[in-house]
């Protein structure tokens, strides 16, 4: 990964019909085209959340992918900034 002064953090809640059709899954796939980091998980309100770390543009790429991707599932994403941790080794799905 880049540098970590130029990595930031992302917190995405996904809502819509984004639980039972793979879309965390899908947002490891598509991680795994792109360098970044973090986890996707369920939350009990229904809703899917993406955190992510990266580098600002490898992060626009990579949720711009999960969008295309998952487009017909989601009804709208509520999306988060925040410094990155670097804590996270991969991307992966977190139960």
């Amino acid at each position: 990964m880049a540098g970590r002064q130029s990595l930031e953090r992302r917190r995405v809640h996904y809502s819509g019909r984004v639980q039972g059709v793979g879309f965390r899954f899908t947002a490891v796939s598509v991680a795994g085209r792109h360098d970044v980091s973090g986890y996707a998980r369920n939350l009990a309100d229904g809703r899917v959340e993406l955190m992510v770390e990266g580098v600002s543009d490898e992060i626009d790429r990579f949720l711009s992918d999960v969008a295309a991707a998952m487009d017909w599932a989601i009804a709208d994403a509520e999306v988060e900034r925040m410094p990155a941790t670097g804590e996270f080794s991969g991307f992966r799905v977190r139960h």
